[in-house]
């Protein structure tokens, strides 16, 4: 469904991504690991069209998207929830849901991608009127979510999801992440909880200053020495 090859992103004159490869399946769970800095965010984006590659391919279904606008990454069908949930704050919680189905993919299924979203988050719909930015972290990352399925994505990042939640929250989105997978969605999921991710996913990357030092199924890699000793401290 998505092929990364060789893909090199610059910050100036600082490589940020290093030659990264990877690819996901449909319909499965892919993670992406590593340490803060190791450049996870930077690939997110850089596949997003928010940062345009030095060198690399980006293939999706078939299609070349390197250096595509975000707004037509986005109507292919990729769709990405936001490290910091990037929510507009001054909009309520029904505005933020409804600036998800502007693309062309989404107009027409507008109306059932929201009552999906209310019944996926039955707290969206009690909060509906409410601006997003009074709502709790949990919430917001509810809100997060649903804005990204608003607009019909095959295919939806995530971008440390878990970040400033509380555990028993985050518990609740992974079950989210995987409830989506399991009802047909594609995720690729980055997170530095590397053992929750690890156990989530079918495949999995490790990223250590811009490049891929291993990949393989997640529950090998969560036996691997290296990521015990590396990210679990065991």
């Amino acid at each position: 469904m998505l092929e990364v090859s060789d893909l090199d992103v610059f910050y100036g004159d600082a490589q940020a991504l290093d030659g990264v490869s990877l690819r996901v399946d449909e319909g499965e769970i892919v993670a992406v690991v590593g340490a803060n800095g190791a450049g996870k965010s930077t690939l997110i984006r850089t596949i997003a069209g928010m940062h345009r590659p030095r060198r690399g391919s980006i293939r999706f279904r078939g299609t070349e998207i390197a250096g595509w606008p975000s707004h037509r990454v986005c109507d292919l069908g990729i769709g990405q929830v936001a490290e910091g949930r990037q929510i507009f704050p001054s909009l309520t919680v029904a505005e933020n849901l409804e600036t998800g189905a502007m693309l062309p993919r989404a107009r027409a299924s507008r109306r059932s991608s929201l009552e999906r979203v209310y019944h996926l988050f039955p707290r969206l719909r009690e909060r509906a009127a409410q601006p997003a930015g009074t709502l709790s972290g949990g919430e917001q990352q509810m809100l997060a979510i649903g804005r990204c399925l608003m607009g019909a994505p095959e295919l939806v990042m995530f971008d440390e999801p878990s970040l400033g939640l509380a555990p028993a929250i985050v518990q609740s989105m992974l079950a989210i992440i995987r409830q989506l997978n399991r009802e047909g969605l594609t995720c690729v999921l980055v997170e530095q909880n590397v053992a929750v991710s690890l156990k989530l996913a079918g495949h999995a990357y490790v990223l250590e200053n811009g490049r891929v030092t291993l990949s393989g199924r997640g529950e090998e890699l969560l036996r691997d020495d290296r990521v015990r000793e590396a990210y679990l401290g065991l």
